[in-house]
């Protein structure tokens, strides 16, 4: 057992491919299942945004499958993310993305041709590399294939090798025998098995909450395929070989405290900071129970919604919230006492008609808009939001509507916070993910991207893209195709929490009797 709890990364690999669709995910979360089977504690890691690789992880684990991506959490947090991650560990595995040394198209000034590739998040950690290699129409230039990667940048360390997709005993013998002068050794050789595959649609896997318990079996499937054909000891000993690294883990509360709450004014207390009327607040000014206790944020979950950074949650625990789930395909009732809503990505064109049906929990949540009360939506909570998707009613917070298009846009993007919101003040810059098959109807909306709503003031872009406009801001209401990564962006959670107050205090106050007076129905 590794004692890394004061910031010593523990055993660790990164699971790379010379491309994608080599079979990463499948020897990923296998390997993950296999040891986590013999008794280890495995720490789950993805290099990238991905969010549904990180589901299947979190099966084969018991822990929550967590991100590393430079682009949206900086270059500086990949090591620290690593160690929180995996505290109190026996080993983490890496999940890399696309090929090894594939990372963003055009890197900026400054960095390295491979920024947030596999090859550099394993250069950032010290992390042996494992490749994987689809040998399935392939012989002995595989040798080629591994020598190549093994060669092309000695800051990387290539420590075993494992052949996917093999056909036969003879097959295996020739990719055994062209490997056998490289002195990397042959970790495992996985053969072609179709009972092992997990199903794909049109952004990747199916996340595995849309498809439990058969999730649940395949990663099951999946660990015993890896166990049985893989050499786990020499796994093992690979992992304990990655040199000791002393790094100070992340952690919310900390990145709580460092941020530097924006000083905003609220409505019915200009000129007053936001630390004032938290300080406000803490004093207990504000009516009942409700205002001396946390702060109650309903988080977007079920099948319909499935993409989400654990560490948003922790975040906002981390700012004084209590966090509940909420299942827009199943709850007909927001949970009682919610003071704001997160709704993140998914696939919620795959349960549109579901979720038109709950007519109960789209008109709570249209209610708690009017309130004021913040709602962040991502992607996914966009559509939720708008009036229709696909023809099927949504909430109708925003007057547009959007549908499935043949066209998949997907990127970093730079973004700058084009008026105050719930997430950030005007003029913060933030790198954000777009990830989607969908598109706001442009014939239903009043701008590029900035649609009309039924609440507050008239309605701003969230963001500006370079010369686009993306997004919807009104009143305390943010949707955007735009996904963010908290940890990346000091300061959210404190900010979408603190709106949550105050528009909780402000619901109080108006529902409050004059002073003098007693509610209705009493007297004076």
């Amino acid at each position: 057992m590794v004692n890394n709890a004061h910031g010593t990364l523990p055993p660790r690999l990164m699971i790379a491919a010379p491309a994608s669709g080599a079979g990463k995910t499948t020897v990923a979360t296998g390997l993950m299942a296999a040891l986590t089977a013999r008794g280890l504690r495995v720490s789950p890691h993805k290099v990238g945004p991905d969010y549904i690789d990180p589901s299947y992880h979190a099966l084969a684990t018991g822990r929550p499958g967590r991100n590393l991506d430079a682009v949206l959490c900086g270059e500086h947090r990949i090591g620290p993310l690593l160690a929180y991650g995996a505290r109190g560990a026996d080993i983490a595995i890496v999940e890399g993305v696309m090929g090894l040394f594939d990372g963003v198209s055009v890197p900026e000034p400054g960095q390295p041709v491979d920024f947030a590739s596999a090859a550099h998040v394993a250069r950032l950690t010290a992390t042996p590399v494992v490749l994987v290699v689809d040998a399935s129409a392939a012989g002995r230039s595989v040798a080629a294939t591994v020598h190549g990667f093994a060669t092309w940048d000695p800051r990387v360390y290539l420590a075993g090798v494992v052949f996917n997709q093999v056909g036969s005993a003879g097959h295996e013998r020739l990719l055994r025998d062209a490997a056998a002068d490289l002195r990397i050794p042959v970790l495992g050789v996985l053969r072609r098995d179709a009972g092992a595959a997990v199903p794909s649609r049109h952004l990747g896997l199916v996340p595995a909450a849309e498809r439990a318990p058969a999730a649940a079996e395949a990663v099951r499937v999946l660990g015993a395929l890896v166990a049985a054909s893989c050499d786990l000891d020499a796994v093992l000993a690979l992992a304990r070989s990655a040199p000791p690294l002393d790094v100070r883990p992340w952690t919310p509360s900390e990145a709580v405290a460092e941020a530097t709450s924006p000083a905003v004014p609220v409505a019915g207390n200009e000129g007053r900071t936001e630390a004032a009327v938290e300080a406000r607040m803490g004093a207990g000014i504000g009516s009942g129970s409700a205002a001396r206790r946390p702060v109650r944020i309903a988080v977007a979950g079920g099948p319909a919604f499935t993409f989400g950074y654990v560490e948003q949650v922790e975040l906002l625990r981390a700012a004084g919230a209590e966090v509940v789930t909420v299942d827009p395909l199943r709850d007909e009732a927001l949970p009682e006492g919610t003071d704001g809503l997160v709704i993140g990505g998914g696939f919620p064109e795959e349960h549109a008609a579901a979720l038109a049906a709950n007519v109960p929990l789209r008109a709570e949540v249209v209610a708690l808009a009017h309130r004021g009360a913040p709602i962040v939506a991502e992607c996914a909570g966009l559509l939720y939001l708008a009036r229709s998707l696909d023809g099927h009613p949504m909430c109708g917070i925003l007057d547009t509507d959007t549908a499935m298009g043949p066209r998949l846009t997907l990127g970093y993007r730079r973004a700058v916070a084009a008026c105050d919101n719930p997430v950030a003040a005007a003029g913060t810059a933030v790198t954000a993910h777009e990830f989607h098959h969908t598109s706001v109807l442009a014939d239903a909306t009043t701008g590029p991207a900035a649609a009309a709503a039924l609440i507050g003031d008239a309605p701003q872009a969230a963001w500006q893209v370079g010369d686009r406009a993306e997004g919807f801001v009104r009143g305390n209401v943010h949707a955007s195709y735009l996904h963010l990564h908290w940890a990346g962006v000091p300061g959210a959670a404190q900010r979408f929490v603190a709106t949550a107050r105050r528009a909780r205090s402000a619901g109080a106050a108006a529902s409050s009797p004059p002073a003098g007076r007693v509610a209705a129905g009493g007297e004076e």
